[in-house]
């Protein structure tokens, strides 16, 4: 039985890939990997609610993707998808929570990313980053995650800290001052 080539399905597909080859690639390559895709989605996203829409939305962006070309790799090209995908879902939520950059490889796919040492090595500074963090005085570490991590304007710091705009000022400069310093040590201090 021909296909009408006028079905929503059809015209979605475009002229680059048909139905039939798309789909074949899709069910041997792409769906063996939904278990493992699904632990990554779990593993990485805060809320376990949308885990399964994440999924659709992985789904999606690789059909389409596909349809002008085969990706060489399945399981690479599935799964640099999927942390593209969660990287622009935080993005535009603009809270980034430190865990959140640190736990994204946690699966070690092989990918396009930098190597075990530069993870590694990320995973450590940010670490070290939150132990500093943990050692400033609590209006300080306030200022600075409101600021500097969450992206709030002086004045809306201000507002949800209760104090004035100049207030928050020092706690920022303090506190970065701080940090430079538990991090960097003296040389920190040179201009």
């Amino acid at each position: 039985m021909a296909e009408n080539p006028d079905t929503p399905r059809d015209r979605w597909l475009g002229k680059g890939m048909s139905a039939s080859r798309l789909e074949e690639w899709f069910v041997r390559e792409v769906l063996p990997l939904e278990a493992a895709l699904m632990q990554f989605l779990k593993h990485n996203w805060h809320n376990k609610s949308e885990v399964a829409d994440l999924r659709q939305e992985v789904y999606q962006r690789v059909c389409e993707a596909a349809q002008t070309q085969i990706p060489d790799s399945a399981k690479a090209f599935v799964f640099r998808t999927a942390r593209n995908l969660l990287i622009d879902r935080v993005r535009r939520e603009q809270v980034v929570p430190i865990d959140a950059a640190a736990d994204i490889d946690a699966l070690n796919i092989a990918i396009d990313a930098p190597g075990p040492e530069r993870s590694a090595i990320a995973r450590d500074e940010l670490r070290r980053l939150q132990a500093a963090l943990d050692r400033l005085p609590p209006r300080c570490r306030e200022a600075i995650v409101l600021g500097r991590i969450e992206g709030l304007t002086g004045q809306e710091i201000a507002a949800r800290m209760g104090i004035s705009e100049s207030v928050v000022s020092r706690h920022l400069a303090r506190g970065i001052h701080a940090l430079a310093h538990m991090l960097y040590g003296e040389a920190a201090a040179k201009p």
